[in-house]
Formats: structure tokens, sequence, C-alpha cells
């Protein structure tokens, strides 16, 4: 199969799959929705994490011989410090609540707790930051897989999996902002998706773009580690950590430890 094609159909599993996956994980009971969303958190947080140890540093480091390692840690270093000033400038995960959290579970229950709220211009105003910025962050997502399959169809795989095991806890939470801003749920599903196919687009940039510049996809990799490494710390991780007894941290780590396995298992497999 074209390799083209694999970009499409993978851009198109990070994208628009895992917002149906959100969708149909909103039509469960509410009481369920909140006991297995923070699972699904803590798997993610595992398959970032193993996506970017196990797959893109070491694919960036011998994708090139001679390749200069400091270069793609610095690389590392400098994608953390950028994504930390987009989700400061961009806001796409901006709302006008101290308690708002779309990556977790507290931001669905702010939305059902203050119904009243619903149409407010602030709250409406949040959700049209939450679709500009889902936008971007789905079209950099789609240049990462784009990329990853230009360097190696099988970490591009592991990678579309990685992005699809983060987007659906996101997806959870866009929907939960979009919902208290006043739209309805099939408003809110059709603008989910229309912003997804911005993942496809930055496949067929990176398709486009990157196919005649190959000194540069070692570098682009270490982007795509130091962007999922960012989401998984500052992101997922503080939200796991509100949960401090016993029984839910060893529940955390044994679902962190399947998500790296996941991956692992994944990457050795199609080698």
């Amino acid at each position: 199969m074209p390799l083209l094609i694999w970009i499409v159909l993978f851009t198109l599993l990070g994208g628009v799959l895992s917002v149906m996956a959100a969708a149909v994980f909103l039509l469960l009971p509410e009481r369920l929705q909140n006991r297995l969303l923070p699972h699904f958190i803590s798997f993610a947080t595992g398959a970032l994490l193993g996506a970017a140890f196990l797959a893109l540093l070491p694919h960036a480091v011998e994708s090139q011989p001679g390749i200069d390692i400091h270069e793609i840690t610095l690389t590392v270093l400098l994608g953390v410090l950028l994504f930390f000033l987009l989700e400061k400038m961009v806001l796409w995960r901006h709302c006008h609540s101290t308690t708002c959290d779309v990556h977790g579970t507290e931001e669905h229950e702010h939305a059902h707790d203050h119904r009243h709220d619903h149409g407010h211009p602030a709250a409406k105003a949040s959700g049209i930051f939450i679709l500009i910025g889902d936008g971007l962050h789905n079209f950099i997502d789609g240049v990462l897989i784009g990329a990853a399959f230009l360097t190696d169809p099988h970490l591009g795989v592991v990678t579309a999996l990685a992005v699809a095991a983060h987007e659906i806890p996101q997806e959870l939470g866009d929907f939960a902002v979009l919902l208290h801003g006043g739209f309805s749920r099939k408003k809110a599903l059709w603008y989910n998706i229309a912003v997804s196919l911005t993942t496809i687009l930055g496949g067929l940039l990176a398709y486009v773009s990157l196919s005649g510049v190959q000194h540069y996809l070692p570098f682009v990799l270490a982007l795509a580690a130091s962007s999922f490494i960012y989401i998984a710390v500052a992101d997922l991780i503080p939200g796991l950590h509100r949960k401090t007894h016993i029984a839910a941290t060893i529940q955390q780590v044994v679902l962190i430890a399947f998500g790296v396995g996941a991956i692992y298992l994944a990457h050795s497999t199609l080698h």
C-alpha cells in the first residue's frame, strides 16, 4: 500500500476516530464515565511516554549515522519549552474558571454542576478557544504522524496509536467545554469531527514537504517526542496526583505500565 494512503488512514485514526470514540464514551452512564476516564488517562500517560522514549527518540538518534545526540536532546528541550509557550499563548485549553481541567473529569463535573451558565458569552468563548486550539493541536499531531511514517512505517503506526490514546480523553474534555458553552451534543460532535480533519491536513503537509528533506526528520521526531513528554508530564500526570490513596496509586501505576507495554509490544511486534 502506498505510503500516502498509510498516512491518511492513520491520521484519520488519530483524529476523527478519536472523536467518535469519545462520543460513544459520552453515551455511557455518567457514573461509569467518571469511573473509566481516570483509567484512560493513566493508560494514555504510559502510551505517550512509551512512544517518546521507546520509539521516537531511538529512531531520531539512529535514523542518520553520525548525528549529534546533543542536537537531538536540545531539540527535545526546546520542544518542551515551545509547547509550554503554545499552551500559554494559544490557550487551547482556555476557560474562564479556576476549576477548569479539560483533560480530566473535573471540567466534566463542572460543566454538569453549572447548567445555568450554559450559553453564557464567556463559556461560549471558551468553546471557540477550544476548537481553535484543538485544530492547531491536531494539525501538529498530523505532521508528527506523517514524519514518523516517512522515517519508518512501523514507527508511524506506533506514533498514531500514541496520538489516539491521548486524544480520546482530551476530546472528552473538549466535549465538556463545548457543552458548557451552550453547544448542543450534535453540534459539539460535528464541530469536533470537522476540527479533527486538521490531523489529516498535517499528515499530508508532512508527506509533501518533508519527503524531500530527510535531513530534518530526526529533529521532527525529537519534536514529536517532546510533545508527548510535555502532554504526559504537564497535562495528564498532575490530574493523576489528585488521587493519593494507595489503591488509586497502584491502579495508576499498573495502567501506566500497560500503556508503556502496549507501545513496546506494538513496536517490537511490527519490527
